[in-house]
């Protein structure tokens, strides 16, 4: 593997061209969680989602959220909601496909997508993701983490796509890849690590200590 491009990133325009949507990934099942959306849990007063949302829209041109299901319960947020167009629960691509598709017919770009459930993620995000897709070349950009010891590991839910790809993705999906590094890896995929923002900022809540451990470090 190609080491990943090193961040933080300075401040840096994004290119002219780039219309970027933010998609919020809400569709998992949370079952470690015991079910429901986790996203809605209370984090320091106001849901896990107040705080992605928050850290997301002022990077973005817009802000999206993939979630299945009666969208009503996301109405407080007043965000469009998109549903899976595939059938079945076809996981985190399916909703990446869903935003897709939704920021296509509005005239963006790409998206970038976050997870529900990490409330911690860089404010130079989208930043850091374009600016490794420029400088190397690709019209995707993936988050990595340094793995303890030695390596990295891969971030999938933080992906910069390049909306050109949807009918490829759409594609994959029909014919059954539904992992996102099954889909981005054969096409080319830039590598980032952010360093400098303190205890992991792609921190997930999945558990109930997640959320206690989350607690604690407000």
């Amino acid at each position: 593997m190609n080491k990943p491009s090193q961040m933080p990133v300075a401040t840096r325009p994004s290119s002219p061209a780039a219309r970027i949507a933010g998609v919020i990934l809400a569709g998992g099942q949370s079952q470690r969680m015991g079910g429901g959306d986790k996203c809605l849990l209370d984090l320091d007063g106001a849901p896990i989602l107040s705080h992605v949302v928050s850290r997301l829209a002022p990077q973005v041109e817009a802000v999206v959220l993939s979630a299945n299901g009666d969208p009503a319960r996301f109405a407080d947020f007043g965000l469009p909601v998109v549903a899976d167009s595939v059938d079945g629960f076809a996981g985190p691509l399916a909703g990446v496909l869903a935003g897709m598709d939704w920021a296509a017919g509005r005239g963006y770009t790409h998206i970038i997508s976050v997870a529900a459930d990490s409330p911690y993620f860089p404010s130079c995000l989208v930043t850091g993701l374009q600016f490794a897709c420029e400088a190397g070349d690709e019209r995707q950009s993936m988050v990595n983490s340094p793995r303890e010891g030695d390596g990295y590991f891969r971030q999938p839910t933080f992906t910069l796509y390049d909306i050109a790809l949807r009918e490829n993705l759409r594609g994959a999906l029909q014919s059954g890849v539904r992992k996102v590094i099954q889909w981005t890896e054969p096409l080319g995929c830039a590598k980032v690590v952010f360093h400098g923002f303190g205890d992991d900022p792609f921190f997930n809540i999945n558990t109930p200590q997640d959320l206690a451990d989350a607690k604690a470090r407000t």
